[in-house]
């Protein structure tokens, strides 16, 4: 499959330019959906009072977050912008990894598909046998099916079962959902280019945005689940 060159890290990286501070990464395991004050930042981070005010301003001023008051609102997803910004401008991507977790994951990754008009649901479970699906996308009839892989590290065998458990998922939501049409994904951190596994694409997240936006004109090279 061809991937356009623009990808979803460096467009983020034009909408972001934050001023890097030493304590920044620190400051990502602070980042709580939810409100919480500059008491709140510190108290979690380590961080002293003027340099959490520092850092939560700096998030508002590049658009991830809001300030209402005193306060400042995060969403499932904030933190993963952040830290893929901070990836740009060179941190180590084991050392942000530390203050990730698989709902920050996850819910960018949700994000993303409902920024290209997906509708969207995450952690949908499905019973007899019990399976659970991280991120569900629809849109023009066919349902993407996203298994999101926070890990650090990736064997080709690792890989192989994940999807095929992900096509199992698949073919389980099928059966149960009248007239769906599904394709199974999967999306991991660390990986550097897309690759397929049983033609299951397995995506990075930097490049999700872009794979999505040539999902339908490449859908044919996928593993495509529907009922006979």
């Amino acid at each position: 499959m061809r991937v356009v060159a623009k990808t979803y890290i460096s467009n983020m990286n034009q909408k972001l330019q934050l001023k890097i501070h030493p304590k920044m990464i620190v400051g990502l395991q602070g980042i709580i959906p939810g409100g919480m004050s500059v008491q709140d930042f510190s108290a979690v981070t380590k961080i002293n009072s003027n340099d959490s005010e520092i850092i939560l301003e700096e998030f508002v001023k590049n658009d991830v977050g809001t300030k209402q008051d005193d306060s400042y609102y995060f969403e499932d997803g904030d933190k993963l912008k952040i830290a893929m910004a901070l990836l740009v401008k060179g941190f180590p991507m084991d050392e942000l990894s530390i203050a990730l977790n698989w709902r920050d994951f996850e819910g960018l990754t949700a994000e993303i598909l409902s920024s290209k008009n997906f509708a969207v649901m995450k952690n949908m479970m499905l019973t007899k046998p019990r399976m659970e699906i991280d991120v569900v996308g629809i849109r023009l009839g066919i349902a993407i099916l996203i298994d999101c892989k926070h890990w650090k590290r990736y064997s080709t065998s690792a890989l192989s079962t994940a999807v095929k458990k992900q096509i199992e998922r698949t073919k389980k939501y099928v059966a149960k959902t009248p007239g769906a049409i599904a394709v199974p994904v999967i999306v991991t951190l660390y990986q550097d280019k897309i690759d397929f596994i049983e033609n299951v694409p397995i995506v990075p997240i930097f490049q999700f945005a872009s794979f999505i936006d040539e999902f339908y004109g490449n859908i044919d090279q996928m593993k495509i689940i529907g009922k006979d």
